[in-house]
């Protein structure tokens, strides 16, 4: 049930005004309550969509900046923010760098792949969380804006991050970053995007990464899972919302088998990196985040998993109007201090 009042200025209320306003609307799925002030956001976004309508890929693009500007905590001020660009397939492709310190011995690095279902998304978007996790977790985060579909399809985004990875393990001295210690971390897409990377540089000759965090990523585009029948109506990525993106980032049907779109169909997983995984209950998405998480665990890796039953998906980058994002952002930190050390 959806509560028919809910407005913008309602997603930054307090969780106890956010139980007051919902009371006799909290929704649930099994043993699962969703995170009254994750409802109220994903209620609110719901909203404003028109099912199966997409603006104009400038505006669609705009939208997902505005959400994360009203909704996320301001990026806590570091001594290091610096755009750069790293040679790419296709070009240059640009970078932010994010620490917490100047000088001094090369920084343990974490490559930072945005997600937007590989449409949208940029160095703005994920501007504070880059920034929190330079912060909070010791190391130099490297954002990367790879290439977007639809423009640019499929494999161009993996491309990118793993040209972009293999140069950080190559030069990333040139920008103080230790080349023996280099994670990469991302959401949704983007953790599609680490999850390829990793396998790709087993499998090509370059160092795996010292770890992975994976936050609720696509790995599949089966959609056959518990959750992705379930969610099918979902709040912020409901399944209309996911084969369009699909639409958009893959070329064929025959690229929804390709392992460099859908890791968890790799025929072993074995020699991957230890990873983070981090779910949200009320994610179509998070079925499958666990699946991988088997998978690697099956094949001797070390994995965290990490479910937080009440949230929505982009939960972590919503940090002011969701303060359970903030609580997973300093989880992430911690992890990738302790693996990076």
């Amino acid at each position: 049930m959806s509560h028919p009042k809910l407005e913008l200025a309602h997603t930054l209320i307090s969780e106890e005004e956010a139980l007051r306003l919902l009371d006799g609307y909290r929704i649930r799925l099994g043993s699962r309550t969703m995170d009254p002030k994750a409802q109220i956001v994903g209620e609110f976004v719901k909203s404003v969509r028109v099912p199966g309508f997409y603006p104009p890929l400038p505006e669609l693009r705009q939208q997902l900046r505005t959400m994360v500007m009203l909704m996320d905590e301001p990026a806590p001020a570091l001594a290091r923010v610096e755009d750069i660009s790293i040679p790419g397939p296709a070009g240059e492709i640009p970078a932010r760098v994010y620490a917490d310190s100047v000088g001094g011995d090369p920084l343990p690095t974490a490559a930072y792949f945005h997600g937007g279902g590989w449409v949208q998304g940029d160095l703005e978007t994920h501007h504070g969380l880059c920034a929190r996790l330079a912060k909070h977790a010791g190391v130099l985060v490297v954002a990367i804006d790879y290439r977007l579909a639809p423009e640019h399809k499929f494999p161009a985004a993996v491309d990118d991050c793993l040209a972009a990875y293999r140069w950080l393990r190559a030069h990333g001295r040139d920008i103080d970053a230790d080349t023996a210690r280099v994670a990469v971390a991302g959401d949704s897409a983007g953790g599609n995007l680490s999850a390829v990377v990793s396998q790709l540089a087993a499998s090509g000759g370059t160092p795996v990464p010292t770890c992975q965090v994976l936050i609720y990523p696509a790995v599949d585009f089966s959609l056959e899972t518990d959750s992705h029948r379930e969610l099918a109506e979902g709040h912020v990525i409901p399944r209309d919302r996911i084969l369009w993106y699909s639409e958009q980032y893959l070329r064929s049907e025959a690229d929804k088998t390709d392992l460099r779109a859908a890791p968890l169909r790799a025929q072993s997983l074995a020699g991957q990196p230890p990873a983070l995984i981090v779910t949200a209950g009320f994610d179509p998405l998070r079925d499958e985040g666990k699946a991988y998480g088997d998978r690697l665990r099956k094949e001797g890796v070390d994995v965290v998993y990490r479910e937080y039953p009440g949230e929505i998906h982009a939960f972590v980058s919503l940090t002011k109007a969701i303060p359970q994002g903030m609580a997973a952002t300093l989880e992430i930190a911690d992890y990738l201090q302790r693996r990076l050390a």
